[in-house]
């Protein structure tokens, strides 16, 4: 990997770590909260898009539409969410897999429960 000038041992050697931490600022393995808050803003401007049309424009946008599209937007955030925390997470000592299992089956519940419960 080449470095800009100032990082690394100079001549040939490769990027440690530490270089390229320096270089970012911050670890990706210690942004899971950020990446986490990320994944549940976006559900919650899924839903906001999708409740629009629930109850603003009931007429142009059908009910069992809006339930499709709300779930499958959620299904296609939550494996981006996985991907973006399994790799963040890849080679470190960082347990995430308890957090991301409370959220993602929280997201998991209020989706059914909104696609249940809503606009019927």
């Amino acid at each position: 990997m080449t470095l800009p000038k100032g990082f690394g041992a100079g001549g040939g050697a490769g990027a440690t770590s530490a270089d390229v931490e320096r270089m970012i600022g911050r670890r990706v393995e210690n942004m899971g909260g950020l990446i986490t808050l990320s994944y549940i803003a976006a559900w919650l401007a899924t839903f906001g898009g999708t409740a629009a049309g629930y109850f603003y424009y009931p007429w142009a946008y059908p009910t069992n539409s809006g339930h499709f599209a709300f779930i499958v937007l959620t299904i296609v955030e939550s494996v981006g969410y996985l991907f973006c925390m399994k790799v963040t997470q890849e080679g470190s000592n960082k347990k995430s897999n308890g957090m991301m299992a409370i959220v993602m089956g929280s997201i998991a519940a209020g989706t059914l429960y909104i696609s249940i419960f809503v606009g019927f």
